[in-house]
């Protein structure tokens, strides 16, 4: 029997239910939350929407409130005046939570030719370092300097430049770029980041008046303007992790659904892996149907940036590859610290050997079992929640918070495929239930 959702900070979830029916992808939350940072650009109010109801998104409203922007959240549509905002500070005890509140130190500069912005807090996946947006804004002519875990940025004004990034930073290109939309002349940002999040945020600045062109593979030419203005409201596309993660999902219980309202675009090679391992998968304009197979072959999987197999949904396909007939290797050398939940799952009976940035799987048609396991970032707690899903008998995931950062209505969304899962206080046991 499904049971109800209750106040809680853990999932109990009854595993070995095979998951079927619907679900509806929400915005995403890495469109959202840049997206959001960008309104502070605007001379006058800007509407979003598609915008998913996550802490994180909360979060960043909060951001720009105590800045002084006017913020208001209602069914999935956020209106920002920009208008009175009056510092170009933020806080460090809002900064401090998600990594996305830096996003704020390009528009800041753009505006106010000065910033201030805590170094950010966020998942605890490995080291992020900042260097890629500081060194870059430098180029554009910013005096930038931290002191005491504080980043102050300022220039009298900012002159357009040729940027090479070291890395395709996701993070770095959407600072910089945001901060080069009102540079004097032309930037030129070579080695960008391609994920739909940022062609999204390019999207979202052109619709106000920005003049960016894609200029070939990884780079952006952006020519500086001196105003930016919203004339109709922008809609944020959908959430590819989020997809990910329902698919992976119904694989793994031997379920079978479709995933709506996504775009199934944005996840080739995330789809191309599971169908070329005999999972069976059908696509259509913005559906994705998957049948979970009681056996499907062994995967070698490299996370890439985009157009690569996605690091954010790393955990959640190896907790999926725990039951693939035969040996399995995921190479993470985007982040390799990503791999702190593997520990967890080998509670529940997988057999993994973790090697610097590499997982090797050893796949089983055994079930893993039920037992009390510990998320500590958002992606990790997916793949915890799924395997639980898998697994036969109960268990308890602790960790709640951090999926209402990334996944919205997450419970609801699996109880409505037929899991059997509801959210317990943190000290409940096992046997308790």
């Amino acid at each position: 029997m499904v049971k109800s959702v209750n106040s809680g900070s853990a999932i109990l979830v009854e595993g070995g239910k095979p998951l079927k029916g619907t679900v509806a992808i929400s915005g995403a939350k890495n469109s959202a939350l840049p997206i959001i940072c960008g309104s502070l650009l605007s001379s006058n109010t800007v509407v979003l929407e598609n915008i998913p109801l996550l802490k994180d998104v909360y979060w960043i409203i909060e951001v720009l409130t105590a800045l002084g922007a006017r913020c208001e959240f209602n069914n999935g549509t956020v209106t920002i005046d920009p208008t009175k905002v009056n510092s170009y500070s933020a806080s460090y005890e809002f900064v401090r939570r998600m990594r996305a509140s830096f996003l704020v130190l390009g528009p800041l500069l753009a505006r106010f030719k000065k910033a201030s912005v805590p170094l950010p807090g966020g998942c605890n996946i490995g080291p992020r370092p900042v260097s890629e947006h500081t060194e870059a804004m430098k180029q554009l002519g910013a005096n930038v300097d931290l002191d005491k875990g504080i980043v102050h940025a300022s220039a009298k004004k900012l002159v357009g430049a040729t940027v090479a990034f070291n890395i395709p930073s996701v993070g770095a290109t959407e600072n910089v770029l945001m901060s080069a939309v009102f540079a004097e002349g032309t930037t030129v940002l070579e080695n960008c980041a391609e994920e739909p999040e940022v062609e999204d945020l390019v999207n979202f600045l052109i619709s106000m008046g920005a003049d960016i062109e894609k200029a070939g593979s990884r780079r952006l030419v952006i020519r500086g303007v001196k105003e930016l203005s919203q004339k109709s409201p922008y809609r944020i596309i959908p959430d590819r992790i989020e997809a990910g993660t329902y698919i992976l999902a119904i694989a793994s219980t031997a379920g079978e659904g479709k995933v709506i309202n996504c775009n199934p675009h944005h996840l080739t090679t995330f789809l191309d892996k599971l169908s070329d391992s005999g999972i069976p998968i059908e696509i259509g304009e913005r559906e994705i149907w998957v049948k979970g197979p009681e056996t499907f072959s062994p995967m070698i999987i490299h996370t890439h940036p985009y157009p690569g197999f996605p690091t954010d949904l790393q955990p959640q396909t190896v907790a999926l590859l725990t039951k693939a007939s035969g040996v399995s290797s995921v190479t993470d050398e985007i982040f390799p610290q990503r791999f702190s939940y593997v520990p967890e799952l080998q509670r529940m009976g997988a057999k993994i050997e973790l090697g610097g940035s590499k997982a090797t799987i050893h796949g089983s048609t055994d079930k893993l079992t039920g037992a009390p396991v510990q998320g500590t970032d958002i992606r990790g707690c997916a793949a915890l929640v799924i395997a639980a899903l898998m697994a036969k008998g109960k268990s308890i995931v602790n960790g709640f918070e951090h999926l209402e950062r990334g996944y919205e209505n997450f419970l609801e969304k699996l109880l409505a495929l037929g899991a059997e899962v509801s959210l317990v206080d943190r000290s409940t046991k096992i046997n308790d239930k």
